[in-house]
């Protein structure tokens, strides 16, 4: 059955739809900050956090995948996730962070990475994809059509659709909407992807002790 709802659309921990991260190392996060590159990347075996103040995109989609690999210790892993596609994004007061415990003689060592502090100049991303597990946020969508089978997002035109390779069901549930508002948004991921990044005044740190996160359940 086909769901469709025309307009703007409010809901509150709209819990699949994320805004994007960036990548846990600091030479990937350097150069991304000097220029717009590719850039694709997630954190072995581990869920990273990322918290905004807003995000804007376009030509939303979604449908859900399951990634796959191994953890910390080796073991294989399989975990669903609802993948969030746009052809722009914009992010205001972006913050990741990702927590490595047990570190040979240095314990817990958390990544805290920022950028995009002015709303002036927010962090911009280019056909972006990102697996999501959670997203606490208020969401706003334009022209958004819920319900459409997973097989009928195609790429094409410059518009994200089903990345080649996925483990998507063509006959699952997916949505799409042309415009997507996110505010106060908290969300883990495990992967994102896009063709570029471009990260306004970034800030890396690596910190020991204490797990340092962008934010706390």
């Amino acid at each position: 059955m086909k769901s469709q709802v025309r307009g703007g659309t409010r809901w509150k921990r709209f819990a699949v739809v994320m805004v994007p991260s960036v990548a846990a190392t600091a030479a990937i996060g350097v150069g991304l900050a000097q220029g717009a590159l590719a850039a694709s990347f997630s954190i072995s075996g581990q869920e990273f956090k990322v918290k905004a103040d807003s995000l804007v995109g376009k030509d939303f989609v979604q449908y859900g995948n399951v990634v796959s690999g191994k953890d910390l210790e080796g073991k294989p892993f399989a975990q669903p996730v609802g993948v969030s596609g746009f052809s722009e994004a914009w992010i205001t007061n972006m913050c990741q962070s990702v927590v490595t415990p047990n570190v040979p003689f240095l314990g817990n060592v958390s990544l805290e990475l920022r950028a995009g502090t002015d709303a002036k100049n927010p962090v911009y991303a280019k056909d972006i994809y990102l697996d999501v597990s959670s997203l606490d946020a208020d969401a706003e969508f334009g022209n958004i059509d819920i319900g459409v089978a997973a097989g009928a997002l195609p790429k094409a035109d410059g518009k994200p659709g089903i990345q080649p390779g996925t483990k998507a069901n063509p006959y699952g549930f997916s949505q799409r909407a042309e415009t997507a508002k996110l505010s106060d948004v908290k969300q883990k991921a495990w992967a994102t992807t896009a063709a570029t990044f471009k990260l306004p005044d970034l800030k890396l740190k690596l910190h020991t002790g204490a797990p340092k996160e962008c934010f706390t359940e």
